[in-house]
């Protein structure tokens, strides 16, 4: 007999591996575009008049409308239908990248970013959602969950390559540009193969969504505005009094909605609690990895966009290997044993790389503390993503994988407003401009660093039992 958290259909879906595919893909393209610009950012800094803090928000504003309206999205897909809401956030996201594409402003590109945001928020609910739907609890979800968190973060690698070298080469603009046709195909493929699931009668919580949503916000712009204006700065102070004021809010909300847009019950789990919290934090110290080592590759080194892009291939290739080895080493260790060295093993890399110097050599001071972050993340996110929906109901699933993504988007929007202000703030006796630059990159860096550490403090406290090597968490 299936399990409470097993829907009756899942074993008998035809045309799996299409399915898989379909999931897959449109999950890639939605992290691509994280990445994608951060080797770009010079060039659109210089292309659209962006300053060193508001160049934050090319990333912030895509990150913050995903991660905040997640939830909603989620809802949307419980009440209207997952794979209509599945086409539904990619055409949103695809006619956003198109915009972008185009853009003729700093203005027009943050507005745009934000759109792509909502698209990949209605998007990324589905599909985990579809994913749990259409394969069993057990190995076979396992399996597929762990290609799922594998794409996080081989995508995420992948999108600095490719935005090099599109940005180097061709234009940064065609990062965008080249959504349109995967897009397309992704919804006819979606049409043809995916199975529309059982509707579930519901109201829609706005008031929850757009008071997270705006409290995040506002939370991120004071945290982003004290960084080029001060602490003292009565803007700054102002935001970030208001954006723990609407979260506070937003609890409330939570605690007496009838049908919450994020089930409190949620939070009932230990190790679901420290899995949302790890991730989190580990996006928070990745998110400022990728942005600062761009700046020093460039910046200090001198490397154009497209050997940037290429400086990060040896991460990619670690974090692609890595992460396929995830569900043997699972089976075998534990999820919460693997999720732990994974962690461990980035957070390794990230103190070496946070000694950079302006004479650091790339094979010793940047590649192979990449490639030890590179092997981290791939260990870590898949065990992450199934510590993150372990144990959850049915009704629950969609809301559980929301949580699961708003815990990457927003802990990576908020970690970078952190590590904004480390490196406006870092002071240094240095005349020189790039031993000045230099500095702050590794002040930045450490504080990535610090942000892992809390990681995998989350994960040895929560989430990995003593005495129980080979059980899963």
């Amino acid at each position: 007999m299936p399990g409470p958290t097993t829907p009756l259909h899942c074993r008998q879906t035809p045309h799996r591996v299409a399915v898989l595919g379909i999931i897959l893909v449109s999950y890639l393209m939605i992290v691509l575009d994280i990445s994608i610009v951060i080797t770009a950012l010079p060039k659109i800094r210089d292309s659209l008049g962006f300053s060193a803090t508001g160049l934050s928000w090319v990333q912030s504003a895509y990150t913050l409308t995903f991660g905040g309206l997640l939830l909603l999205g989620a809802r949307a897909g419980d009440i209207l239908g997952r794979r209509l809401m599945f086409i539904v956030g990619l055409a949103l996201f695809t006619v956003a990248s198109l915009a972008i594409g185009a853009a003729q402003s700093a203005a027009w590109l943050i507005a745009a970013r934000a759109v792509q945001g909502i698209g990949a928020a209605v998007l990324a609910p589905s599909t985990l959602a579809l994913l749990s739907i259409n394969f069993a609890e057990g190995q076979e979800r396992t399996r597929a969950v762990g290609y799922y968190g594998a794409v996080a973060g081989i995508g995420a690698s992948i999108g600095l390559v490719l935005g090099g070298i599109l940005a180097d080469r061709l234009s940064w603009r065609l990062a965008f540009f080249i959504n349109l046709p995967i897009g397309m195909a992704l919804m006819l493929g979606a049409r043809r193969y995916l199975a529309e699931t059982v509707r579930r009668p519901g109201r829609f919580d706005v008031a929850g969504a757009l008071s997270s949503t705006a409290g995040m916000g506002a939370l991120v712009f004071g945290i982003i505005r004290s960084a080029a204006s001060g602490w003292g700065d009565a803007w700054a102070l102002g935001a970030i009094t208001i954006g723990v004021a609407l979260l506070a809010l937003f609890v409330l909300i939570e605690w007496r909605a009838k049908q919450p847009v994020m089930p409190l019950r949620l939070f009932a789990n230990r190790e679901r609690n420290g899995a949302y919290a790890a991730r989190a934090l580990f996006l928070g110290g990745m998110m400022g990895f990728w942005f600062f080592t761009t700046q020093f590759l460039q910046g200090v080194l001198g490397y154009s966009a497209f050997a940037a892009g290429l400086a990060f291939l040896p991460m990619t290739v670690a974090n692609f290997a890595t992460a396929l080895a995830v569900p043997k080493f699972t089976r075998r260790f534990g999820n919460g044993t693997v999720m732990m060295a994974g962690i461990g093993i980035a957070l390794l890399g990230m103190l070496v790389l946070s000694r950079v110097s302006a004479d650091t050599p790339y094979a010793i001071g940047v590649m192979l503390p990449m490639v030890m972050i590179g092997m981290g993340q791939g260990y870590s996110l898949s065990p992450l993503t199934i510590a993150g929906i372990a144990g959850v109901p049915a009704e629950d699933a969609g809301a559980a994988s929301g949580l699961v993504n708003v815990a990457h988007q927003l802990g990576g929007s908020l970690g970078l407003g952190i590590l904004t202000v480390i490196f406006a703030n870092a002071s240094s006796n240095a005349l020189n401009a790039t031993d000045v630059l230099t500095h702050r990159i590794a002040a930045a860096l450490t504080g990535s660093a610090v942000m892992l550490a809390l990681a995998l403090t989350l994960v040895i406290g929560l989430i990995v039992q003593p005495f129980s090597r080979g059980k899963p968490a």
